[in-house]
């Protein structure tokens, strides 16, 4: 991915391509490329990538970079396919939460592109995919089916990601990809009493989205966001302290969901 020196001459304007996740090398690869491609077509101004979910480098420290270098216009065009409904809703939700988390910085603004299935040119793009060679599936011999074993896992913690409706609105997705960058950097796997991470859908209080819940004691928090399951991994993975702000305890009451401050 091209570095960004913020003492040199910043173009006014940047196009960021997104990508919902990426677990490896290669797919890194494969959007640098695309990004020199972009780069070529014409004028974008400065070209980078970053993922909404899992992967690196997150959207939001892209643009928090590009916030900090000084560029006044950024053009995401999500590379997505399909685009859920609720994708304009939580970019909004999260670009608002990073612009009160850093208010000293000039923010550039930020346009959306259309998604991929709504542009003329999809048609063409499926005729030359339905066109191409292809390759056949790489499938395992029968001899080696019941030969190759799996670890079973020592992990005392199971952090669940809500993916319902609600919490994808809120945000769910920048939590997911937050949490799997903070498992991989701090080894969470086989860090203390090591953590295995997955997406659910619906878990229950959709008013408190976005809800993520940790086992084996099921604790239940509301409201997260970036910062939120930092806090959650610091304290409650590492330590074995429920984070008591993002706290919601069982109750036959129905509970809204409070202001971080609150207790």
């Amino acid at each position: 991915m091209e570095r960004i020196d913020s003492s040199s001459h910043v173009p006014r304007r940047a196009t960021v391509l997104l990508a919902k996740s990426s677990i490896t090398g290669a797919a890194d690869r494969e959007m640098e490329a695309l990004v020199g491609r972009l780069q070529s077509a014409g004028d974008v101004g400065h070209a980078t990538y970053a993922f909404s979910e899992q992967g690196s480098p997150a959207l939001r420290d892209v643009m928090m970079g590009l916030a900090e270098a000084g560029f006044d216009e950024v053009f995401i065009l999500p590379c997505l396919l399909p685009m859920e409904p609720g994708f304009r809703v939580w970019i909004d939700r999260a670009l608002f939460r990073w612009r009160t988390e850093r208010p000293q910085l000039s923010w550039p603004s930020v346009r959306i592109g259309e998604p991929p299935a709504r542009l003329a040119g999809i048609d063409a793009l499926l005729q030359d995919m339905a066109a191409s060679v292809g390759s056949d599936p790489v499938s395992t011999p029968a001899s080696a089916r019941h030969t190759v074993g799996s670890l079973v896992p020592a992990q005392r913690y199971r952090v669940l990601v809500c993916h319902g409706g609600p919490c994808n609105n809120a945000g769910a997705a920048l939590v997911w990809g937050r949490l799997r960058s903070d498992q991989k950097r701090l080894k969470l796997r086989t860090t203390g009493e090591g953590v295995m991470s997955a997406k659910t859908s619906c878990l229950g209080p959709c008013n408190l989205a976005p809800v993520v819940q940790v086992f084996p004691d099921g604790t239940y928090y509301g409201g997260v966001d970036e910062s939120g399951i930092n806090q959650i991994v610091e304290e409650h993975l590492l330590k074995g302290c429920v984070v008591a702000a993002l706290a919601y305890a069982p109750s036959d009451v129905r509970q809204l969901l409070r202001a971080r401050d609150e207790p």
